[in-house]
């Protein structure tokens, strides 16, 4: 027998994981709950099953409730749902925010709501190419120990590798998510700056720094980051780091600095000495 999904929120997470549930055939979508009809339409659309709904009253029973809406709606939904009782006691209810906990659920946790978070990290741009790109996608779980098994198994379905964070974890996982996505692109626009200070055209810069890239992102993958370092910080090469610097003014120095000194923490190659000058070179 197929389990039940109902999931409130129809934009691209929400129907992107409707539809993927759907098609697993492990689960069939009882509704989607949007603001707007026109919104839920099209969502059911997207996922090939389900009931449009815009009155959280109507939602019809179902063993899983998504809570698929942006991260600061996540609290005042679920007091809304808490508020209309829709939601049974042992039944689970979760939301799919990097950064949020279980705990912005609380009003249905109250109720005997088992609540948690499950977050894919995976870019929902497009759910056409979502639906076909996401399998062995790794879903982090974080919340009630009593949804963690319905959730796993709501993740192998759906094609996802679920795994469970440390109790108070999320905060963390969301800054390492960030830092391994976001400050990529800063690094590439910082390097790209730098590039062009010594005369690389645009479109050069894009394939010299994406290449470096994409080659040192897999040596990293294939055997760690401290086997992957390669340069003059991790040469012990004081003499290149200094002319590194002497070309590079403010924000670019500041950051330069700040990456150095957590590379020459990684680094195991440079003597006593050689640190000391690296220091020096890389303090504020």
């Amino acid at each position: 027998m197929k389990a039940t999904l109902n999931i409130v929120g129809g934009g691209r997470l929400g129907a992107t994981l409707g539809a993927l549930a759907q098609a697993s055939g492990r689960y069939r979508v009882g509704a989607v709950l949007c603001r707007e009809r026109a919104h839920a339409e099209a969502a059911v659309s997207l996922v090939g099953d389900g009931v449009p709904l815009c009155d959280l009253a109507a939602l019809p029973p179902a063993g899983l409730t998504l809570i698929a809406v942006p991260d600061a709606a996540i609290a005042p939904v679920a007091a809304k749902l808490a508020a209309a009782g829709v939601l049974a006691p042992g039944s689970v209810a979760f939301h799919a925010s990097g950064a949020g906990e279980a705990s912005l659920l609380a009003p249905l946790a109250a109720q005997g709501v088992c609540c948690a978070s499950l977050h894919p990290a995976f870019s929902f741009a497009d759910p056409a190419r979502a639906r076909l790109s996401f399998a062995g996608t790794l879903c982090a779980f974080e919340g009630d120990t009593a949804a963690q098994a319905p959730l796993y198994d709501f993740a192998h379905a759906i094609g996802g590798a679920p795994f469970a964070l440390a109790p108070g974890g999320k905060a963390a996982y969301h800054a390492a998510l960030s830092v391994a996505s976001n400050y990529l692109v800063t690094l590439a626009a910082l390097a790209a700056r730098i590039a062009a200070a010594g005369g690389v055209d645009t479109d050069t810069a894009a394939r010299l720094i994406g290449t470096l890239m994409q080659q040192t992102l897999s040596n990293v993958r294939a055997i760690g980051p401290a086997a992957a370092l390669t340069g003059p910080i991790a040469r012990g090469d004081d003499g290149t780091v200094a002319r590194h610097l002497a070309v590079l003014a403010g924000d670019d120095a500041a950051a330069y600095r700040a990456l150095g000194r957590l590379t020459l923490a990684l680094a195991s190659a440079p003597d006593a000495a050689q640190r000391e000058r690296l220091a020096a070179l890389l303090a504020d």
